[in-house]
């Protein structure tokens, strides 16, 4: 009998495997792939621009680092085969894949390694965010295809810091032509840029990882109208949209049987920001009252269709380090109130909200906060923003009262601890806490330190945390194995496939 059972269960696990494999159709090599971007880049260089219009054209896809992260968040090998890390967590050692090429047929080894990271640490390349490199005391070649990375201090983020856009490796041949023409590693090369229309890029046929990519071309088309960016997608003149599908389109494209839509999660942190230093923002009771009057779950309904993440710190649940301190502001007008009467303002105050007119999301949460907001007395005068004038005034002048945006950049709490950002928050205990953090070589410790700082900027309600943007990619259905979820600025097609 066990043996009757025995070959039962056998039989029974074979067809249970062919079944699956059956039920997941194998990638099919070749065609192309047209992706629709709302936003064309400034230039190709992921160093020194900030804009993320950038790496969502060439992050992965022509140009690679060391590590990288993939479609589950977690950094992995890229250039590198494998990474030691010494026991005091000063000394990184890489070592490097063999027969990898650059687009020009470079062959890629430890001196461009050398070059790149030089490149960044030096102050006149003008790099914005120099700082990711800050603790590096030297890069030293060992042997062709090794590298060492000796560290002034201990740094937590440094291997995170390796897998972002900005530590793209480089060649010193090709370093003038990476704003314009950058030379890459990546599974694609560049083809052409026509400027006001789109990118292409054509697969590398001599790329490092066998098998990939799969598609023979992609074109990145800037259409930056969301409604003609469905309208191409419906003619058939765009596969993707990888950004920017408003909800209420995701609602109707859900619908169609022709397309499909990824409910993910993005690294966007969507909040409410206050000038801490203008009157009446300046009191945390002022700051916690707007908290408690805005309903977050209404919010996210009311301007993303239901989609969304709320969030109580300035932190995305893909985070290792993430807790969730929705729970912290409850709804709750009758407190807001109480809370403006004890600062002074029991019959509310008057402020602008300087909304960018470029992005619907922020203008949407701006009207539905505003109309909370009056509920408790707090009557804002909304002022819709071009997008340049709002990066003058309001990023970079802090000529503001409130705003809403969204964080794009990964892991980016560490903009809490300069006094000097937009919302000029100045906390002397967090900028400490957050140096013990990007220095604890202990995993359990760390966590307990990045724990910390995301209540310590709830606790005073620096700014209002609302939600993290969904992700939302739409494409047609033929389009197998994109990212559902963006826990990096990226647009990663190297998996991506078309089934015929």
């Amino acid at each position: 009998m066990r043996r009757f059972l025995f070959l039962g269960s056998a039989f029974l696990t074979i067809f249970l495997l062919a079944t699956l494999s059956y039920a997941q159709p194998k990638p099919v090599s070749g065609g192309s792939l047209t992706i629709a971007q709302g936003v064309e880049p400034p230039g190709l260089d992921p160093t020194t621009a900030t804009s993320a219009a950038i790496p969502r054209v060439v992050y992965g896809n022509v140009l690679e680092g060391l590590v990288r992260i993939d479609r589950d968040g977690k950094i992995i090998p890229a250039l590198a085969r494998e990474y030691k890390i010494s026991k005091d967590g000063k000394e990184y050692t890489f070592i490097l894949k063999k027969g990898v090429k650059f687009h020009d047929g470079k062959p890629f080894d430890a001196e461009d390694v050398k070059f790149t990271f030089e490149r960044l640490m030096d102050p006149k390349t003008n790099i914005p965010n120099i700082k990711y490199y800050r603790d590096i005391e030297s890069v030293e070649v060992a042997d062709s295809h090794t590298v060492k990375f000796k560290l002034k201090n201990i740094n937590s983020m440094f291997l995170f810091n390796l897998a972002r856009p900005d530590s793209i490796i480089i060649n010193k041949q090709t370093a003038d032509r990476l704003k314009t023409a950058p030379v890459g590693t990546g599974p694609f090369k560049l083809v052409e840029w026509v400027r006001g229309d789109r990118v292409i890029l054509a697969k590398f046929e001599e790329y490092h990882q066998k098998g990939f990519p799969y598609l023979d071309k992609v074109t990145f088309k800037f259409i930056g109208d969301p409604s003609a960016q469905i309208a191409s997608l419906k003619a058939g003149d765009v596969d993707v949209i990888g950004y920017d599908v408003s909800p209420e389109n995701a609602l109707l494209l859900e619908k169609d049987p022709k397309f499909k839509v990824l409910n993910g999660y993005t690294t966007t942190e969507v909040i409410l920001s206050t000038n801490q230093t203008r009157k009446p923002f300046d009191d945390v009771r002022v700051r916690r009252a707007m908290v408690h009057a805005i309903d977050r779950s209404a919010l996210i309904k009311g301007a993303m269709s239901g989609y969304g993440t709320p969030i109580g710190s300035h932190m995305d649940p893909g985070n290792p380090y993430y807790i969730d301190l929705t729970s912290a502001y409850p709804y709750n007008p009758t407190k807001a109130k109480q809370l403006l009467a004890e600062a002074g303002y029991p019959n509310g105050f008057e402020a602008v909200i300087k909304l960018p007119e470029r992005f619907a999301y922020a203008k949407r949460s701006g009207e539905i906060i505003t109309d909370m907001l009056s509920q408790v007395g707090i009557r804002l005068k909304i002022e819709l923003t071009e997008w340049g004038q709002w990066i003058d005034r309001v990023f970079k002048n802090a000529d503001f009262d409130l705003t809403v945006i969204g964080h794009s950049e990964p892991f980016d709490i560490d903009i809490y601890a300069n006094p000097k950002y937009y919302f000029r928050y100045d906390n002397p205990k967090f900028q400490e806490t957050l140096k013990k953090a990007e220095m604890e070589p202990d995993p359990k410790l760390r966590r307990d330190l990045y724990v910390a700082l995301q209540k310590m900027i709830t606790e005073d309600a620096v700014n209002g945390f609302l939600f993290v943007m969904p992700s939302l990619p739409t494409m047609k259905k033929e389009v197998m194995n994109w990212w559902k979820d963006y826990p990096m600025t990226a647009q990663d097609v190297m998996e991506v496939w078309i089934q015929k």
